[in-house]
């Protein structure tokens, strides 16, 4: 499998995830807002929606297509004494306040799965009476990174709820042979800078869109922009949203359906104006060309024309609501097929106004099942159960990294 992404809708090869585990529990009503999280989630439920997610995932994807559990992924990486020594060495250096120099030899002398344990859950049987708070937006992965061409951009997070799921996104692709394809290609953002990968769309393989959000900052965008231009992009559009907790990122407000169509939050897209700046480069120099709207900036630089499909449809109140149930933050398994949360049922209605067949998890699964699954000719917008998933505040797109996309 070729790790590269060049699209938001391409058909899905390689995906990296994470099933709710036991930090989850561990957030209580009175550490919620510190831990990043508008309400507690019950584990069991969100395990098994989330599960039910990737069994959709497993039927539209290839045979040779694979899901990768990042949980998974991190205990073989930290099989590797390299790896651990690399991800102590960073938690005692940008986690100073927490005083884990303090242990750092208890650290270092941890089995793989009892270091991983206390870095996601904050504490360990292995080392007693030293904890920390646990790391519930792991479920997020789509943040951690964001791959673009062959290239990979390590995000940056803005709160330090979620510094140390960066602190160990970084051990994996330093020394997981996974990410060997991308060593040469890391774009790394500074330490004072913040973005993180929700604000990070790959539009084609020559644009690429950055939202400049409440958790991206300017100086965040503009490094990831020289990165992306110097790796092959030619325009990166810059888009300035809401610095709003309800629009953290982007694709909280705007994500791609189809090559040709998006799912937009009216009052945050399609009614915003000068909001959009292109980045290209010329003689060796960045150069900005302000565009009037995001829907302008796309049909100029894609060079084709895109529809806009409102999230919540006509009516303002369900806008926002469904806004708020991550409507706008579906998730492309293949062009024109795509997964959402069963409950938004006026963007639903919205989408099938627009051609799309709508269908639920289980008549997805049982109808594409025991044939490999041709998205050709075919505009699919499943739904499935998030009832406690979306309690984090973030939708299908948002618990995603894709790292391997058809062209």
């Amino acid at each position: 499998m070729n790790l590269s992404v060049n699209s938001e809708t391409g058909h899905l090869q390689g995906v990296i995830v994470h099933t709710p585990g036991r930090e989850v529990s561990l957030v209580n009503p009175e550490l919620k807002d510190q831990l990043l999280f508008d309400d507690i989630i019950f584990e069991n439920d969100a395990r098994r929606e989330h599960l039910g997610m990737l069994n959709v995932f497993n039927t539209a994807m290839p045979g040779d297509g694979q899901i990768h559990e990042i949980r998974d992924l991190f205990l073989e990486c930290l099989q590797s004494e390299e790896a651990r020594g690399f991800l102590v060495e960073q938690l005692v250096k940008q986690l100073g306040d927490k005083n884990i120099h303090i242990i750092e030899k208890e650290l270092l002398a941890l089995e793989p799965h009892q270091l991983l344990q206390f870095v996601i859950e904050g504490s360990t049987a292995a080392i007693d009476g030293f904890t920390m708070l646990p790391t519930p937006n792991l479920l997020f992965t789509r943040d951690l990174a964001a791959v673009v061409g062959n290239s990979i951009l390590l995000s940056r997070p803005a709160k330090k709820a979620r510094l140390r799921e960066a602190l160990l996104m970084e051990t994996l692709v330093k020394f997981h042979p996974l990410f060997s394809p991308f060593r040469d290609n890391i774009i790394h953002i500074g330490r004072q800078e913040s973005i993180e990968g929700g604000d990070v769309l790959v539009a084609s393989d020559k644009v690429v869109l950055i939202g400049m959000s409440e958790r991206t900052s300017f100086s965040g965008l503009m490094k990831a922009t020289e990165g992306l231009l110097a790796n092959g992009v030619e325009h990166v559009l810059a888009v300035d949203i809401p610095k709003q907790r309800s629009s953290m990122h982007l694709d909280t407000i705007f994500t791609f359906a189809d090559e040709e169509e998006c799912i937009a939050f009216p009052p945050a897209i399609t009614e915003r104006q000068d909001n959009v700046v292109a980045l290209s480069t010329r003689g060796g120099a960045i150069v900005t060309e302000s565009v009037p709207s995001l829907h302008e900036a796309l049909e100029h630089y894609l060079d084709r024309h895109m529809t806009f499909i409102k999230c919540g449809g006509a009516e303002r109140t369900n806008q926002f609501r469904e806004q708020w149930t991550d409507g706008a933050n579906v998730f492309a398994l293949a062009p024109g097929i795509i997964v959402g949360y069963e409950r938004n049922t006026n963007t639903f209605r919205e989408l099938k106004n627009h051609g799309y067949r709508l269908m639920n998890q289980s008549e997805f699964i049982e109808e594409f099942k025991n044939e490999p699954f041709d998205p050709a000719d075919k505009k699919i917008a499943i739904k499935f159960l998030g009832h406690e998933l979306c309690r984090g505040r973030g939708g299908a797109r948002c618990m995603t990294m894709p790292i391997a996309r058809a062209k």
